[in-house]
């Protein structure tokens, strides 16, 4: 009698009209103990009346969860994972009410986790897939239920899901993809940082990543996957930037594992494809990863500089910019890979051709970077030699007069180290370049900062090593300038003048 009362109110609940009747009768919390019963048809037709009952109804679901519904409704997933009629009602249920913070917080202290992971291994359907991911989106915004989520093995199935899927370019496959690119988001973003979650999410991602590659060939990516593939790069790209306190650990690891070579091989394959987005996407992965000192030693030791400059043939602006951040990043307090940069004659040719390309600004800006990255952190003679031959000096001279600070003591600072090394080899370019009339300007101009100043008198003192030089310093009347910044409100400033007068007068 009970189990037919159960069918008909489901029935009832199907009319919106009928619904507010069945409230006002108080007939949810009289269905609700039903849901301990063991008996299928029972608990089958009222989760139907329940959930149709309480659909779109917030206040109604806010008692649900209350009176613990969510207990029911997983041990009705637990004890019944085999009953498709059984697991639809309870994942609808789970699905309207997943998106309260309330249930979420009941979610976290069940076994939730791993029922619905099984659940999404065995979906045979789109249906049920997307009922799944749609739980799982919800879910994942819980920081709890984001661990026991990947503590239960849902990456592993994603890189199934992803896999079985590849190349299809049916309008339901492509929907799947994507839901599965969202979790995958969802789960990588956000302040958690369990031992282990990132890398075991990062290495299914990139077993993923390569699985598919070598499937694929040289061919181009279907889109929808090349826009999968740069989702997963980005985002591993941003989370070793993002997380707390291990930031630079995560990193390492994630070099230890062969990531770079990984995302170099993807690299290679897509170089010349019109479609940049991987190639993007990678280079801001490859940028990132650099950033820890171990990180550029491993990637010294493994070769990894000369493949990347491999890439050069992009003509791709986008993967050029990127591609001179990365190499700056690894020459960066690093003179064995400034060495390996400065003797390369093809890129430093590229180099100067791209501190040439005024339509690109950002690719400029990043050339000249690069270009004194590499004088900065060298101290070999025949980088300062080689830049000279590529005509480079020139640059950087035009980047001491830039309109960012942080460029101009960049360009300082290079000219400075290079003349220490080989002031015979630059002058001429010095020269021609009127590099000594550039420094006068700056010392001259009261917007420039007293740290741009402070360094110009540097690279003055480094000059005045040249008879030529120093010739031009005295001609251009440099001295009044320096004394009257003698009297300079900054501390610094003043300091570098003293010294630079003192080196001028030969002291």
């Amino acid at each position: 009698c009970a189990v037919k009362a159960a069918q008909v109110l489901s029935e009832i609940a199907k009319n919106e009209e009928m619904k507010k009747p069945c409230i006002e009768a108080d007939l949810v919390l009289t269905l609700i103990p039903l849901l301990e019963s063991t008996d299928q048809e029972m608990l089958l037709h009222a989760g139907r009346a329940i959930g149709r009952i309480c659909y779109d109804n917030r206040d109604l679901q806010e008692e649900l969860v209350r009176v613990g519904v969510i207990t029911s409704l997983v041990r009705i997933l637990t004890d019944y994972a085999e009953s498709e009629p059984l697991v639809h009602v309870d994942l609808l249920a789970l699905c309207n009410l997943a998106d309260l913070d309330t249930a979420k917080e009941a979610l976290s202290k069940t076994r939730v986790a791993e029922q619905l992971v099984k659940q999404l291994r065995r979906a045979e359907n789109h249906e049920r897939l997307e009922i799944v991911f749609e739980v799982l989106q919800a879910l994942a915004e819980n920081d709890a239920l984001k661990v026991q989520l990947v503590e239960a093995g849902v990456q592993e199935v994603l890189s199934e899901i992803l896999l079985r899927l590849q190349g299809s370019s049916q309008a339901e496959d492509t929907c799947i993809v994507k839901a599965a690119s969202d979790l995958i988001v969802s789960l990588l973003l956000g302040d958690h940082n369990t031992q282990g979650f990132l890398l075991l999410l990062r290495i299914t991602l990139f077993h993923f990543l390569s699985r598919h590659e070598n499937s694929q060939g040289k061919d181009s990516l279907n889109s929808q996957f090349a826009s999968l593939i740069s989702i997963i790069v980005f985002l591993i790209s941003l989370t070793c930037l993002v997380l707390p306190l291990s930031s630079d650990g995560n990193c390492a690891r994630m070099v230890q594992l062969g990531v770079i070579h990984q995302l170099l091989d993807l690299l290679e394959k897509h170089v010349e494809s019109e479609d940049v987005s991987v190639q993007h996407a990678a280079l801001s992965a490859l940028r990132n990863l650099a950033i820890p000192v171990v990180n550029k030693v491993q990637t010294l030791e493994e070769g990894v500089v000369e493949r990347i400059q491999a890439l050069l043939r992009s003509e791709m602006p986008p993967v050029q910019f990127k591609l001179l951040g990365t190499l700056r990043m690894l020459a960066d307090d690093q003179a064995d890979a400034a060495e390996i940069l400065g003797q390369d004659p093809m890129l430093l040719n590229r180099l100067v051709q791209w501190c040439n390309a005024n339509d690109h600004t950002g690719i400029h800006g990043e050339a000249n970077r690069l270009l004194a990255s590499i004088l900065r952190h060298n101290r070999s003679q025949e980088v300062v030699k080689a830049i000279q031959e590529a005509q480079g000096v020139k640059h950087l001279v035009s980047m001491t007069t830039s309109k960012h600070a942080a460029m101009q003591n960049e360009a300082l600072n290079a000219l400075a180290i290079a003349s220490a090394i080989d002031l015979e080899t630059l002058e001429e370019s010095f020269k021609e370049s009127q590099l000594v009339q550039s420094l006068h300007k700056i010392l001259q101009d009261d917007n420039t900062s007293p740290e741009v100043k402070y360094n110009s008198m540097g690279l003055l003192c480094s000059l005045l090593n040249s008879g030529g030089l120093r010739q031009e310093i005295e001609e251009d009347k440099i001295k009044e300038t320096l004394e009257q910044l003698c009297s300079h409100s900054n501390a610094n400033v003043v300091k570098g003048a003293v010294t630079t007068l003192q080196v001028l007068k030969g002291e």
